[in-house]
């Protein structure tokens, strides 16, 4: 191999749509990169995990490999344990080079990408229902994934703010699927007091999952307990052409050694109001326990006999 192998790095999922996504972005990637190689593991649950796919890049010759974040936001996945998975890998194996690249981030093809996700939900639903509800009547509810890093969560807010200035919606909040709050139940029980004629339920999310779909069937409630109320659900962003584009970007970046996470509001970096005592914390991984163990589509019991809120974390950290 003459250049270096390419290696997308996904959380994972239990959902079995989740993980054929994951595979179907590499391999839009590969097609833009032909004569490279280019694969794909997961941190959890479904395989091949990130370390499977290194050994199979070794075993085929690969020297230097090129390690991007499959996600949006830089939180705990893509700071700590993609990292710590790869540089683990790369201590045990001499000679062996892997250069990480940066999460996707807040980028002007994503937002163009979320602009055309909630335009195409918009007219599918005039063509539905004729009603000519205006964007100053809609309020546009945009959904993070929800995380323990304040910085990542802002980030989520900041998108819902250029969403709703950009395209001139009357309201837009944003809430997560976990983690955080505001919650999606509860924060869609909110807004529906504000008298917006539309609500445009947006999962900022790239792919599906147990979470997508939680958010789908939160808004599909209330929709049941608000017949006069229109509940529209917006795509995520999944295969978007300008999705595939920032990909390629984020790898084009990395050897020029432009591939720099914006650690300016940090919480592993700086004391963070509310999250002090993680400043300096050791880049460990905490995924070891579901790592490789399969989706449901595999085995319903995840093979560990316990549930996952008995990690130290909520039910809704993992997908």
């Amino acid at each position: 191999m003459n250049q270096p192998a390419i290696l997308l790095c996904g959380h994972g999922s239990r959902d079995v749509q989740a993980v054929s996504e994951f595979e179907a972005l590499a391999g839009h990637i590969s097609r833009h990169l032909p004569g490279r190689r280019v694969v794909h593991g997961f941190l959890e649950f479904a395989r091949p995990t990130i370390g499977e796919r290194l050994d199979d890049l070794r075993a085929a010759g690969a020297s230097d490999v090129l390690a991007v974040p499959g996600m949006l936001f830089a939180a705990g996945h893509a700071k700590n344990d993609i990292p710590s998975v790869l540089n683990d890998y790369a201590a045990r194996h001499d000679g062996f080079s892997i250069r990480y690249g940066r999460e996707l981030a807040i980028d002007l093809k994503l937002l163009s990408a979320a602009r055309e996700r909630i335009a195409a939900a918009e007219t599918s639903a005039e063509a539905e229902a004729g009603d000519g509800i205006s964007r100053a009547d809609t309020l546009l509810m945009v959904v993070g994934r929800g995380t323990n890093d304040p910085d990542a969560n802002s980030n989520v807010s900041k998108v819902t703010r250029m969403l709703w200035e950009g395209m001139g919606f009357g309201w837009a909040e944003t809430c997560y699927s976990g983690v955080t709050q505001p919650l999606v139940a509860d924060a869609l029980s909110r807004v529906v007091g504000l008298g917006f004629k539309r609500i445009i339920v947006f999962p900022y999310f790239l792919f599906t999952g147990v979470l997508v779909k939680r958010i789908y069937a939160a808004a599909d409630a209330l929709a049941e307990q608000h017949p006069d109320l229109e509940i529209v659900k917006a795509s995520y962003l999944n295969d978007h052409p300008l999705v595939i584009d920032s990909f390629l970007e984020r790898l084009d970046e990395i050897p020029r050694g432009d591939n720099l996470m914006n650690c300016q509001l940090c919480k592993y970096r700086e004391q963070i109001i509310g999250y002090e005592q993680d400043q300096g914390a050791a880049q460990v991984g905490h995924h070891h326990h579901v790592e490789g163990i399969g989706t449901d589509g595999d085995q319903a019991d995840h093979a560990h006999g316990h549930p996952h809120n008995h990690h130290g974390h909520g039910p809704d950290k993992h997908e």
